[in-house]
């Protein structure tokens, strides 16, 4: 990490400790476990909210980028929403808030996103692609998950960022809450740029980013919930990328018309219906699904612009009454 880079971890830690400080106001409850590691609830068994979901958002991205809660009409569906902003898209998105670190100790499972991956480097080849490391001797994590973590993953999750459990600070999000629904929208920008780097397009040159995705109503079984939260990324979600690119308006042009859900031989259907085809395995979900529904590039070398991809209505309504 060069001297210019921000610490996602130091900067990420700010929002922590605003979170905890004004806990009420964000229906979150804090508490230290038996080793010191701070474990935020924001979901679980606290009330949690929607602005606990855009303030993790903003924890998950490591403090590089800001998240705001807006209310949209798309076409007769009214739907709370989610924009995000960051001038360190890479790094943002890819280096933290990218949900890249499965932690799965004894019987416990969770997916791990936000800052502490940058320690863990979870998954190394992204943090090679991107060229960063952050070297702090703090570490948070978003754990999205339905149980408090035991000791052991804990312990597991201290000793891979290479920092002491007091200095660790966990935000426990169940996927099925209204801060989970809120926080997985707010993944759109996130979304976009790691399809493109999938297909080949280098990260670092994304210089700014941007896009929204509606926060669909909460759904309290998983399997549903999970439906829920992909369709509002891939049938509403829009992400608006400004690059600097010398290699070809036609090619960029190709790269957008890729990068987008609507490719996918399995785009058309509610999510939980291709879920459970797949036995609810993601692993045997086509990649080209998860991708945002409508991707804009510009590339600031030429002034072009280029758009693909559209907000499927009809496909939000279908999801929301399912």
């Amino acid at each position: 990490m060069s001297k210019a880079e921000p610490s996602v971890n130091v900067e990420a830690l700010k929002l922590v400790n605003e979170l905890c400080a004004d806990a009420d106001r964000f229906g979150v409850a804090v508490k230290e476990s038996k080793s010191g590691v701070t474990l935020v609830d924001a979901g679980l068994e606290a009330k949690g909210g929607l602005l606990a979901g855009k303030i993790v958002t903003e924890i998950c991205m490591g403090g590089l980028g800001e998240a705001r809660l807006f209310y949209a009409k798309y076409d007769s569906i009214e739907l709370a929403s989610i924009s995000v902003f960051t001038d360190n898209p890479a790094i943002a998105t890819l280096g933290s808030q990218f949900a890249g670190w499965h932690i799965k100790v004894g019987g416990y499972s969770a997916i791990g996103s936000g800052p502490a991956r940058a320690l863990s480097l979870k998954p190394k080849s992204i943090y090679e692609t991107i060229g960063y490391k952050d070297k702090g001797d703090k570490a948070v994590l978003v754990l999205e998950t339905s149980e408090e973590p035991p000791e052991e993953a804990i312990e597991h999750i201290s000793k891979l960022c290479g920092v002491d459990p007091e200095s660790l600070f966990l935000i426990l999000v169940p996927t099925s809450s209204i801060a989970g629904f809120t926080q997985v929208s707010g993944r759109i920008v996130e979304t976009g740029i790691h399809k493109l780097a999938k297909l080949g397009f280098d990260p670092k040159l994304v210089k700014y980013a941007h896009g929204y995705a509606p926060i669909m109503p909460v759904h309290p079984r998983y399997a549903e919930a999970m439906g829920r939260v992909n369709d509002a990324i891939m049938y509403g979600g829009v992400t608006c990328c400004h690059v600097e690119f010398d290699g070809g308006d036609e090619r960029l042009k190709g790269l957008v018309e890729k990068a987008v859900s609507s490719v996918s031989e399995q785009y058309g259907r509610p999510f939980i219906e291709i879920f459970k085809e797949v036995g609810f395995d993601f692993y045997k979900i086509d990649p080209n699904l998860f991708a945002p529904a409508v991707l804009m590039i510009n590339n600031v070398r030429t002034g072009r612009t280029f758009k693909a991809g559209r907000v499927n209505v009809p496909m939000l309504r279908k999801s929301i009454e399912e």
